[in-house]
């Protein structure tokens, strides 16, 4: 009973801050002009924060249209950090169908009724818009990154943790060596300094440093009332983690067809072998480097040298790769050196979840060994079940960790573990029971 009165209580309190957050991100950011702003930035500006609330309202309804945002959470099973209990699902809101009925529909009926629930997640500003936006865990600390047009539209109890814990490979009896606090500029050196290689060091000062992008930089292109230095490469992936930043993918034209991008973690870069989520680049190396000189604006190199982009050394890079590749998994106690289940620790329901999740569910295909991933890119081609554009390939990234990045899929149309088992039973059509998908969730929980 006292359990069941904790879960009531968690859900009550996470609903609360999920109306708090969004009331606060319709408002926009409480700026000011700078002095000496020219009057068409002004201007510019102030039709960009008159249009907010409009858009911010559009999002919200639209989400709660497709989910059920109650921000269920289970408080008996926390993330890596200790700091926040993980969401339950399922949350997508169907129609008129069961999840059975749903799972036993083939694509082409599923496509004409109209009752596909995963469909793509839109950018807010979307479909002329884009750009980086920051979830409000985030802002209380960084309103430079407070944008102007649009807020964050996924309630915070669908997000990871803020700040996440960071892992090291070659420390891992030291834990969390970020010690509950978000790494920056001001503070990397006082809490890695003797931890870390100098290579690795200076590596990590270049990842926490701020660099001009797109939507933030000392123009008047960008989309904040002040200037600033712009963000850092750990203004997105947090500790080497992530806390539920997106964009659009900065490669595709023209612009409505670029679809949503979560960001993803960088923990376990080391097992990884192309990098990007549809780029498949080849070396850690030259993935930094595209990334600082195009993702971040958006793609384009002409915007880069107008608003002074950081165009990094190939020293530097190799700085930046070094400690990225260091930036370990989040402890498994129930997992083996091999990655399957210490069968002396986990729970029937676990190993029950393990043996579907390498047979009937066919997670294994794309999810196979110790790190889960294939280190391959695949189109799962879910154009089948919506009128839509098509997806295409996106990289298999590995599932070890996963409690800890909500939400799921490379859009983050996926809220939860469970619907994430949800989408995978019906896109690949493995026709599991509902004891059986609570098995596999049981068994991701744990890697």
């Amino acid at each position: 009973m006292k359990q069941q009165h904790a879960f009531v209580l968690g859900v009550i309190i996470a609903a609360s801050i999920t109306a708090l957050a969004a009331s606060s991100l319709a408002e926009g950011p409480p700026r000011k002009p700078p002095a000496t702003a020219s009057k068409q930035f002004i201007a510019t500006m102030q039709d960009l924060a008159a249009a907010r609330p409009a858009i911010s309202k559009r999002a919200n309804d639209l989400l709660a249209q497709r989910y059920d945002l109650s921000g269920k959470v289970d408080p008996s099973l926390r993330m890596s950090g200790g700091k926040k209990p993980v969401p339950v699902g399922p949350t997508a809101r169907l129609k008129g169908i069961s999840w059975d009925e749903l799972a036993a529909l083939p694509p082409d009926q599923i496509k004409r009724r109209g009752v596909f629930p995963y469909l793509p997640m839109t950018h807010p500003l979307e479909p002329g818009g884009g750009g980086m936006v920051f979830p409000p865990s985030q802002l209380r600390s960084h309103p430079e990154l407070d944008r102007v047009d649009v807020g964050f539209d996924i309630p915070d109890a669908y997000l990871p943790e803020f700040p996440p814990p960071l892992f090291l490979t070659t420390h891992p009896q030291l834990g969390d060596v970020s010690r509950g606090q978000e790494i920056t500029v001001d503070n990397y050196y006082a809490l890695l300094a003797g931890v870390l290689a100098p290579l690795q060091l200076d590596g990590l000062r270049l990842l926490v440093t701020t660099f001009p992008t797109q939507q933030f930089n000392q123009t008047e292109e960008r989309v904040t009332w002040e200037s600033s230095n712009g963000a850092s490469c750990f203004s997105c992936h947090i500790n080497g983690h992530t806390t539920g930043q997106f964009h659009r993918a900065p490669d595709l034209r023209p612009t409505p067809d670029r679809t949503r991008l979560e960001t993803p973690t960088l923990r376990g870069m080391f097992v990884q072998r192309t990098f990007g989520s549809k780029r498949n680049i080849r070396t850690l190396e030259d993935f930094t480097e595209v990334e600082a000189n195009t993702a971040y604006f958006d793609g384009d190199d002409s915007l880069a040298q107008r608003k002074g982009a950081r165009h990094f050394s190939r020293p530097e890079v190799a700085a930046m790769s070094a400690f990225q590749n260091i930036i370990d998994l989040p402890p498994a106690p129930k997992l083996l050196p091999t990655g399957d289940l210490d069968r002396a620790q986990a729970t029937p329901a676990e190993l029950r979840g393990e043996a579907l999740f390498q047979g009937k569910a066919r997670c294994s295909i794309c999810h196979p060994g110790e790190y889960s991933t294939d280190n391959l890119s695949h189109d799962l081609r879910v154009e089948r079940f919506y009128s839509g554009r098509a997806e295409g390939i996106f990289k298999t990234f590995s599932l070890r960790g996963i409690k800890d990045s909500p939400p799921y899929l490379h859009d983050g149309r996926l809220l939860t573990l469970e619907d994430t088992v949800e989408f995978f039973n019906v896109v690949l059509g493995t026709k599991l029971s509902t004891a059986e998908k609570r098995d596999v969730v049981a068994y991701l929980r744990v890697l």
